[in-house]
């Protein structure tokens, strides 16, 4: 079973972050994802620095990821 944790893991390893959430049951998780690298980019585009964050991880061990993926100015404005 995947812990959130490890997700955070991952995450941090392969994509700078101000803030980082995930929550999830093992097989389904929720993520909220600031990170500077975000700013300026469409939301696709951004869920597929996630994705390359989390690498062959998402195609073996995750079945769903939902996110919310935020620059740090609009994680501030919220």
């Amino acid at each position: 079973m995947v812990e959130p944790a490890s997700i955070e893991k991952s995450i941090r390893a392969g994509l700078d972050v101000t803030h980082l959430e995930v929550t999830g049951d093992g097989a389904h998780f929720e993520a909220v994802i600031v990170s500077p690298a975000f700013a300026g980019l469409a939301r696709v585009r951004r869920h597929q620095l996630v994705y390359g964050a989390l690498g062959d991880r998402m195609r073996e061990e995750i079945h769903a990821l939902s996110m919310k993926t935020l620059s740090p100015d609009e994680w501030a404005a919220r």
